[in-house]
């Protein structure tokens, strides 16, 4: 058992590295001694060996410090800082986003050719935290523990979990670090313990690309394709493409390995009554499988998941829906690509003023239409028939089948304005503008296509399709 934290240490106390794996390496190795003390002395305190005093550990941190601008390839959005001075960010997890924090690392030290500062910081580790599903640590405690447990560790604020560094609203006082990361540790531990809470899974098992909808029959094909994907395959082509996905996780835990790389029988009991948010990955060993997450109705369901599910860092995600046609032109059915997002749902109106444009990402708009045309055998202007661009106006009242579509489809009300200075909206969901606008904040690719009742077309632009990529943002 650790008799002691690893204190918190100044920088000349820091280690410096020039190896990105090495960094990553002492990063465990902190965080790792700083969480078993933690767990350690809960251990006891749970069987009444209360600690004398107060105990505290506090999560590790990198850094790096420029002075002077750096000439990096424009092309990257990510692994760099934009102007000289010393930034830093707390780490957590790095279970989770090992690969992640040497990505970052590798391309901080290519980029501004400057030791990586590693150590601990002084935020400490809520005693929650320090246990990988402890939302709930308080639950086996006695009452007499627990009027003591606030005594003896830190417990989870909420004041130091606010989003204000994605927001862009963080202010430093002159001599403070600048923020390295859109996220706190505490902001990405608090995520995390929510997601097992809301989609049923553990938060390990979410891949880098990401679907979300709000219509079960979009979760029933995507698990009947794949539980297709884990079945052995008859022919080497089938056998090729299925073995990149090891296996199938759904809520609970119950999970469906790939018949073509092992024999092993489905194990983990399938939940009897879902969650609220029920998740379910078709994984790969690299992480970049799929995760399809059903969010339910409305716009603020929308940004509940999608705020946590930001702090894994998704290579990109997708809404997947079908909603009400404002253009007498569309035909039931169609598709349609949005390109442009009038908020009218207000969710995110206090951390996103309504004038700030949210525009569509070029690669997962050619992605997608690369994958509808894939599906549909369509190509060029034959395509048109059946996939449209358009604006989505996004709405928070329930009631948007009538009333809501009478407001934005009367001539004289807001649609008018906008045909005037634009084009019609063609479209009226109640979560859209809210995954979009999340992504946005938090800066990595998103796309919406709605219409038909298949997956094909969305699996295929994260899996299939040759001609386009999703770029990485971080």
């Amino acid at each position: 058992m650790p008799s002691r934290p690893i204190p918190p240490s100044t920088p000349s106390q820091a280690r410096q590295f020039t190896d990105a794996q090495q960094a990553v390496a002492y990063v465990v190795e902190l965080y790792d001694a700083n969480t078993a003390f933690l767990r350690e002395h809960f251990k006891n305190m749970a069987t009444g060996k209360s600690p004398a005093t107060h105990l505290s550990a506090c999560y590790p941190y990198a850094a790096i410090t420029t002075a002077k601008p750096t000439q990096i390839d424009t092309r990257l959005a990510f692994g760099f800082v934009q102007e000289p001075g010393r930034y830093s960010a707390t780490l957590t997890r790095p279970d989770l986003f090992q690969t992640y924090y040497a990505e970052q690392f590798a391309l901080l030290l290519k980029n501004h050719g400057v030791p990586l500062e590693i150590g601990v910081s002084s935020v400490p580790i809520p005693i929650h935290f320090a246990f990988t599903d402890g939302m709930h640590v308080e639950s086996g405690l006695e009452p007499d523990r627990l009027a003591v447990m606030r005594e003896n560790f830190d417990l989870p604020k909420l004041s130091v979990m606010d989003d204000s560094i994605a927001n862009g609203t963080c202010v430093t006082e002159l001599g403070d670090d600048l923020p390295l990361s859109l996220f706190t540790a505490p902001r990405v531990d608090y995520s995390i313990h929510r997601l097992r809470h809301y989609t049923g899974t553990d938060p390990n098992c979410f891949q880098n690309f990401v679907i979300f909808t709000n219509y079960q029959f979009y979760v029933d094909e995507f698990v009947r394709m794949g539980l297709e994907i884990m079945r052995k395959a008859d022919n080497a082509e089938d056998k090729a493409y299925r073995k990149q996905y090891t296996a199938l996780v759904e809520p609970g835990g119950f999970t469906t390995y790939n018949a073509n790389l092992t024999g092993d029988a489905p194990d983990g009991v399938a939940l009897d009554r879902l969650p609220q948010m029920p998740a379910y990955h078709l994984m790969r060993d690299d992480n970049n499988g799929i995760t399809i997450v059903n969010i339910g109705v409305g716009p603020s369901n929308a940004r509940t998941i999608s705020d946590h599910i930001a702090v894994l860092r998704p290579h990109a995600w997708l809404m997947l829906g079908h909603c009400a046609g404002l253009r007498d032109a569309q035909k039931l059915g169609d598709y349609v690509l949005a390109h442009g997002y009038v908020r009218d749902d207000h969710v995110l109106d206090d951390d996103l003023p309504i004038w700030v444009p949210i525009p569509a990402l070029a690669e997962v708009q050619r992605s997608l239409e690369s994958a509808v045309a894939h599906v549909t055998g369509l190509e060029g202007y034959a395509l048109k028939s059946v996939m449209r661009t358009g604006t989505v106006v996004t709405t928070d009242n329930r009631n948007w089948k009538s009333a809501a579509i009478k407001n934005w489809s009367n001539a004289s009300t807001k649609a008018a304005r906008l045909r005037s200075i634009w084009n019609p909206p063609s479209l009226l969901p109640m979560v859209f503008a809210s995954v979009c606008l999340t992504a946005h904040c938090y800066a990595f690719p998103t796309g919406r296509c709605m219409g038909r009742s298949s997956c094909q077309a969305w699996l295929t632009a994260f899996t299939g399709s040759k001609s386009t990529s999703i770029s990485r943002s971080a």
